[in-house]
């Protein structure tokens, strides 16, 4: 591959000094231009030449935000410049997420294998997405559960003939709508004494015989999701 340049954004002497050795031992193509400890020094080093890579460190003074800004004004005015964040943020997926919702081309933690030739060849290649294997082992982590309740949900709705009325009607009255405001929907065709009765039929589906007594609201909401028919993450009201 042709030479390209890189801009590194680091605060901490010490790893700007190791990924510099980084790049010169692993990625002799890659010709640093400059290196950059604040957000005034990004743009100061961008109106000289603008890099083919910005390497993006995010904590940058104390402040996280600051590089995710970065991240996405780079992406408006350079498009034409990959960035990859290599990160010490190794619990804050928030974090990633936002970064990634900039525009930012990969994400590499500053943990396991830290930065490598491979990763940035891909960015350079035009690779989205591209992730070292903390990271990647938290993405999976994250699909796993997302797709285990999915299926504990679906399972749930076949095993006690849940409809979408009685999902709609649940998923209401854990919001904390009442009766009269859920037949107010305009997707819910169905009064309130109809609606008495089916939390009533709910009811008789979802507890034994021997705890159908006493089951209010509350406790009819609370069973929906020890059962997994409603997902507390996915709570959210009609129009």
């Amino acid at each position: 591959m042709d030479t390209f340049r890189v801009i590194i954004v680091e605060d901490v002497k010490l790893e700007l000094k190791g990924t510099e050795e980084i790049f010169r031992s692993e990625i002799p193509e890659a010709k640093i231009i400059g290196t950059a400890k604040n957000e005034s020094e990004v743009w100061k080093l961008f109106r000289i030449e603008a890099p083919d890579l910005l390497l993006l460190d995010l904590g940058l003074g104390g402040s996280t935000m600051v590089g995710v800004e970065i991240c996405r004004q780079v992406r408006i005015r350079y498009p034409q410049t990959h960035v990859l964040i290599f990160t010490g943020e190794v619990l804050n997926e928030r974090l990633w997420v936002e970064v990634l919702n900039a525009g930012a081309d990969g994400i590499i933690l500053k943990t396991g294998e830290l930065l490598t030739r491979d990763d940035v060849m891909l960015v350079m290649k035009g690779r989205r997405l591209v992730f070292n294997e903390p990271i990647l082992e938290a993405i999976v982590a994250r699909f796993k559960k997302s797709v285990s309740a999915e299926i504990q949900k679906n399972d749930a709705l076949i095993n006690y003939d849940i409809d979408e009325y009685d999902e709609r009607y649940l998923r209401h009255l854990a919001l904390g709508y009442t009766k009269d405001m859920i037949a107010q929907l305009r997707d819910m065709p169905f009064g309130t004494k109809s609606l008495e009765k089916r939390q009533a039929d709910l009811v008789s589906r979802l507890f034994p015989e021997s705890e159908r007594t006493g089951v209010n609201a509350t406790k009819l909401v609370v069973k929906a999701l020890q059962l997994h028919i409603l997902d507390l993450d996915n709570l959210y009201p009609d129009d």
